[in-house]
């Protein structure tokens, strides 16, 4: 039997390797609006979503360059630049972001879930229109300055910044591996 269903091509697309075109605003729209049909306990859709293209990811840049600086002030010129780089290796970057909600019956960590899997439907979707992605964190993921910068609430943390476009390059196949070494039974 030969698995032939798409998503088992998916791929991480190196970020440097993604050019225009990006997804349209139309396709954008369709995108995220799989991305809301993550499984979600609760229907309290504990995410959101910032998509950053053209000028403004030159604003990412300079944003990430002054959280670097602020994590470390004797940074090296070649890191300070990678970290600048990086929102300017694709055209389209979507910011996962997971809006968390008090709530007696669906924990926190349901809710981080929750908008993990709608991160990695972005990455399902935008693979189904034929655009390369990848989903990357590092410590911009994590840093106060940028979150407070992409206007952040208290209860919001960044999932993942998703690098969207159109592969420059072909990538082979990646191996993925047997099923039965990733599944038991339990009788």
């Amino acid at each position: 039997m030969t698995e032939t269903l798409k998503h088992l091509n998916r791929y991480s697309t190196p970020a440097a390797a993604l050019s225009e075109p990006a997804p349209d605003d139309k396709q954008l729209r369709l995108i995220l609006k799989t991305a809301l049909s993550a499984p979600d306990h609760g229907r309290l859709h504990p995410y959101r979503f910032i998509s950053i293209r053209g000028d403004a990811r030159q604003k990412l840049s300079e944003i990430f360059g002054r959280a670097t600086l602020m994590r470390d002030p004797d940074v090296e010129p070649s890191y300070l630049k990678k970290q600048k780089d990086k929102p300017l290796r694709s055209p389209l970057i979507v910011v996962v972001v997971a809006h968390l909600i008090d709530s007696p019956k669906i924990p926190e960590i349901e809710q981080m879930l929750s908008a993990g899997a709608a991160a990695h439907n972005v990455l399902l979707a935008s693979n189904a229109l034929g655009f390369g992605s990848i989903w990357l964190t590092g410590a911009n993921a994590y840093d106060a300055h940028v979150c407070d910068e992409l206007g952040l609430e208290e209860n919001e943390r960044i999932i993942g910044f998703i690098y969207i476009g159109t592969p420059k390059i072909e990538i082979p196949p990646r191996p993925i591996p047997e099923v039965s070494t990733h599944h038991s039974k339990w009788e």
